[in-house]
């Protein structure tokens, strides 16, 4: 089992966190080949099909460069269910005591979602030191998260939801943000049209983005 510091080591370097809903299992291995191919090494599959942890089982057979977590992450059965299917991390839309307790049980690292300060404290009650920011745009952006580090200056975020090509830059010049969670370059149609030429094309241009200034 890979150590959480690990996880957030690959996740800070990636600085881009595809979050991705398939509908189809067989359209997994193809995503995560194309995410690589762009120069993304990193996937969250998100439990909002039924198709997610056999997606997840066969990126981990089929793609094993690729550290791939589970997301959306709602309930103790889809925690089990992630775990069987070997996803690497859980990450949450929300703070719920139940399913962070659950997976740090499991060995399994955890990024909840929060958009306020009582989240954040929530998280370092856990001793946790990375959150997700959801949904970021709509909870304030960078001003937003900006705001949180002066009291909570060890906190680090993971800005989701708005999150874009256009104001990538804007969250990633944040010291505090590890990374930023994204779908434009994984939208759902491009997958189930099996476009993953233009996945790779559109990856490529969001990880130029990242390294840029």
């Amino acid at each position: 089992m890979v150590a959480a510091s690990d996880i957030q080591a690959r996740i800070a370097a990636a600085r881009l966190l595809p979050v991705v809903v398939l509908e189809r299992a067989e359209d997994a291995a193809p995503l995560a080949k194309a995410l690589l191919k762009g120069g993304l090494a990193v996937a969250e599959v998100t439990f909002r099909t039924s198709a997610a942890a056999e997606a997840i089982a066969r990126i981990r057979k089929d793609a094993p460069d690729m550290l791939v977590g589970a997301g959306t992450v709602l309930t103790r059965q889809q925690l089990d269910d992630a775990g069987a299917a070997d996803a690497q991390f859980i990450v949450t839309p929300g703070f719920n005591p139940v399913i962070v307790e659950a997976a740090q049980a499991a060995g399994l690292p955890i990024v909840p979602g929060v958009n306020n300060p009582t989240g954040v404290e929530q998280a370092m009650v856990y001793g946790l030191d990375t959150v997700k920011f959801f949904p970021a745009e709509p909870s304030g952006g960078v001003p937003f998260i900006k705001a949180l580090t002066g009291p909570y200056p060890g906190m680090r975020f993971v800005p989701t939801g708005g999150v874009s090509a256009a104001n990538l830059a804007s969250y990633l010049a944040v010291p505090a943000v590890l990374a930023c969670g994204g779908s434009w370059m994984v939208d759902a149609k491009l997958i189930r049209d099996g476009n993953f030429e233009e996945i790779s094309r559109l990856t490529a241009e969001a990880v130029a983005l990242t390294r840029k200034g």
